[in-house]
């Protein structure tokens, strides 16, 4: 299991409405004062943002733009290799730019038309329960900030290309998006925060890192691997088990190196199938047929 929130560096508002953005120690943006200032900005756009509005614009700098070229000219090669058919069919169908860094409102314009999909603004971390159960509706919260620029191929944290190029284009996909639904409306069903974590955990290993069987060869859909340069160039010589709930649920991971233990299905109408079911079926109860571990206290 995780803690959601180490994911993310804290947004925290001060007295006179001052937002601050705590990088997380080792951020390569830490002791960058610039950058700094532009994460809390567009942080600050973030939290302004009411349901009703339109989406904020952030207008990008050469610099971010060049950062999303970079990861595009870098990632476009390994997904037509390592990326699942359904993945690059959706990149496709999609076809956001990559020369330059596109606008939430440009991800939901190209979502809707598709799978009915929205993008909201997020500063930073969202409380699971609202996160997930957003999906139901389809709505997607997500982050404006882009990674640093001294290291384009690596965040520690989900930035906007995570976001967008890794969730986002999944979600152009009808079947994925039926199954973010189904979690979304597993996390809304739930009523205890052992059931709402299962729920998280089994995201985690299949929408965020979960890998298929197709035509022999081992293929990635999930998010994080086919955002990430460095585990998108790996994920084929971890340990690869069958898919596994009561196992996604109880096994101990450690968020912030890449993922040694991962799940495959034999392929991706199996993963539809069994992990929509089992969001599908997922109530109170299920942590104890799991046999999830429940914490003192």
């Amino acid at each position: 299991m995780f803690e959601e929130a180490q994911l993310y560096s804290p947004v925290t508002t001060d007295e006179d409405g001052n937002v601050t953005v705590h990088l997380v120690e080792g951020h390569p943006g830490l002791k960058d004062p610039e950058y700094q200032r532009r994460r809390n900005e567009i942080a600050a756009v973030s939290l302004a943002w009411q349901p009703g509005d339109p989406l904020p614009r952030i207008d990008y700098t050469e610099t971010e733009h060049e950062v999303w070229r970079t990861v595009c000219e870098h990632l476009g090669p390994l997904h037509s290799r390592h990326a699942c058919r359904a993945f690059n069919d959706a990149v496709r169908a999609l076809d956001l730019p990559r020369d330059r860094v596109p606008q939430l409102s440009e991800v939901t314009d190209g979502l809707q038309g598709l799978t009915g999909f929205s993008y909201v603004p997020a500063p930073g971390i969202v409380p699971l329960e609202e996160f997930y159960g957003s999906l139901e509706d389809g709505i997607f919260h997500s982050t404006q900030y882009l990674r640093h620029h001294a290291a384009p191929l690596y965040t520690p944290e989900p930035d906007l290309l995570h976001e967008v190029m890794g969730h986002g284009n999944l979600l152009a996909d009808p079947s994925v998006a039926s199954l973010n639904r189904l979690a979304g409306a597993a996390a809304r069903r739930v009523t205890t925060p052992e059931a709402l974590q299962v729920v998280a955990d089994v995201f985690w290993f299949t929408v965020e890192f979960g890998v298929l069987w197709e035509e022999g060869s081992l293929k990635a859909y999930g998010a994080g691997i086919l955002s990430s340069y460095g585990e998108i160039e790996e994920f084929g010589s971890m340990e690869i088990r069958p898919l596994d709930f009561a196992a996604m649920a109880t096994i101990d991971y450690d968020i912030t190196h890449y993922q040694p233990v991962l799940f495959a299905a034999d392929s991706f109408g199996q993963m539809v199938d069994e992990v929509g079911g089992f969001f599908a079926a997922c109530d109170d109860e299920t942590p104890d047929r799991l046999g999830v571990v429940r914490k003192p206290g």
